[in-house]
C-alpha cells in the first residue's frame, strides 16, 4: 500500500539462512508432539547467555519471526483445533509436506544447506518445537483473542481503516495509524505480521538501555532499572516502557499506551493483533502489557506478552513467539511519509464514487 524503500532485500533468501541457523542452534525437536496436545509449554530457562561488558545478558542480534510467518502459525487458532495447542502428528505431516513443497520450489540456497543437505521451512519445522504449534496465543486455552466489550464492538465494527472496504474515506482522519504511517500497533509491532515482510527486530544495548529497532514504523527504547511512570495524560504511540532484568530473563512492563485520536470516542490505533483481518480492534485508554524476552540458545528467543486492556477485551491474553537470530537479515529504512500518496488516493477514490453513486441513484 505505502512505498516500502528497500523492500526489493532477497527476503527468501534471508528465510532459508534463518532455518539453518535455528537448526545449528539445536532448538528442542519438533519431531514428537507432547502427550496433552493442550499443554503449554514452560519457557526453558537452561541457557545462559553471553554477557555484555557491563554484565547484562547480551541480547545484541537481528531477530526474525519470518519463519511462523510462512509457515502459517498465526496468532489465533482455527476455531476447528478447539483447545488443541499442538498440531497432531497427522496434522504436523502435511504441515512439512507443505513446506517441502515451498521449498522444493526454491533454488540457489546451496550456502544455506543444512548438515543434512536439506534446506528451507521443513527444516526449521524439524528443528523448533514451534513448529507444531497451532497459534501464537496460548491464553486463553482456545487459542483465540477474547470477547470484546460491548463498547469495544462498536468501535471494531465502525474502526476506521482502508481494510474495512464499506467505510467512507473523506479524510486522513477516516485512516488508521498504519494508514498514516504512524505504527503498526502495539504490541502487534513485536510480532509477526501475515504477510512476508517486516518482521524484522534489531536489539541493541547501552549501559542501563535496552532498544528495538523495528523494521517497520518504530524504535523502542526500554530504560532498565529506571524511571517514573508517566502522568495518565501522558501517551506514547508505544507506550512507556520500564525493564528490568530476572535472571538471563529482560522483563519489560508498558502502560500510557497511546489509543488514538479520541474527541469522537473513535479508537485508530490497532494495537492488540498484526492480523489485517483484526486491524480494527480498538486500544482503551488502560491497556498494558508485560513482556518477557528469553534466550533459549545462541540462536533463538521466545519472546512472550501478555496483554491487559479492560476497555476492550474481557480477559488478558498471552502469546509466544519464538525470534530467530539472523544476523544477514537487512533492515532498509523504511520510507513510509516520502512516499505514502495511498492517503490521498484513497481520499480522492472513495469521493469520487460517492459523487458517482449519488449520480447513479438520482438517474434512477
Amino acid at each position: 500500500m505505502h512505498c516500502r524503500g528497500a523492500f526489493v532485500r532477497g527476503r527468501l533468501i534471508a528465510t532459508f539462512a534463518l532455518a539453518a541457523a535455528l537448526a545449528l542452534a539445536g532448538s528442542a525437536t519438533g519431531h514428537e508432539g507432547p502427550r496433552d496436545d493442550r499443554a503449554v509449554p514452560a519457557v526453558p530457562h537452561s541457557y545462559a547467555p553471553k554477557r555484555t561488558p557491563w554484565g547484562d545478558p547480551d541480547f545484541r542480534a537481528t531477530w526474525s519471526g519470518d519463519n511462523l510467518a510462512y509457515v502459517g502459525v498465526e496468532l489465533e487458532r482455527d476455531a476447528k483445533q478447539g483447545d488443541r495447542l499442538w498440531l497432531s502428528d497427522e496434522g504436523f505431516a502435511k504441515r512439512v509436506a507443505e513446506a517441502e513443497k515451498s521449498d522444493a520450489d526454491k533454488t540457489d540456497f546451496d550456502a544455506h544447506l543444512m548438515p543434512d543437505n536439506t534446506i528451507g521451512l521443513a527444516a526449521w519445522l524439524r528443528t523448533s518445537s514451534f513448529g507444531r504449534r497451532t497459534s501464537l496465543i496460548v491464553s486463553p486455552a482456545n487459542g483465540r483473542l477474547p470477547p470484546l466489550t460491548p463498547r469495544a464492538e462498536e468501535l471494531f465494527k465502525a474502526g476506521r481503516t482502508s481494510w474495512n472496504r464499506g467505510q467512507p474515506i473523506d479524510w486522513v482522519s477516516d485512516l488508521d495509524a498504519v494508514d498514516r504511517c504512524i505504527t503498526r500497533g502495539f504490541p502487534a509491532a513485536m510480532m509477526p505480521t501475515d504477510r512476508d515482510s517486516d518482521n524484522g527486530i534489531r536489539i541493541f544495548q547501552a549501559p542501563g538501555f535496552v532498544a528495538f529497532q523495528l523494521e517497520m514504523e518504530g524504535l523502542r527504547v526500554i530504560p532498565i532499572g529506571r524511571g517514573a511512570a508517566w502522568p495518565s495524560a501522558v501517551r506514547g504511540w508505544l507506550g512507556r516502557s520500564r525493564g528490568h532484568w530476572e535472571g538471563g530473563t529482560l522483563v519489560i512492563e508498558t502502560a500510557n499506551i497511546h489509543p488514538g485520536d479520541s474527541a469522537s470516542g473513535d479508537r485508530w490505533q490497532r494495537g492488540a493483533s498484526p492480523s489485517s483481518a483484526n486491524s480494527t480492534i480498538p486500544t482503551g485508554d488502560r491497556a498494558s502489557t508485560v513482556e518477557r524476552l528469553t534466550m533459549t540458545g545462541p540462536g533463538t528467543m521466545v519472546y512472550q506478552v501478555t496483554y491487559t486492556d479492560p476497555d476492550v477485551f474481557t480477559t488478558p491474553w498471552t502469546a509466544q513467539v519464538e525470534w530467530v537470530r539472523d544476523d544477514k537479515y537487512h533492515i532498509y529504512e523504511f520510507a513510509c511519509h516520502e512516499g505514502n500518496v495511498q492517503v490521498r488516493t484513497m481520499i480522492n477514490a472513495s469521493r469520487a464514487q460517492r459523487k458517482k453513486d449519488a449520480a447513479t441513484a438520482a438517474s434512477k
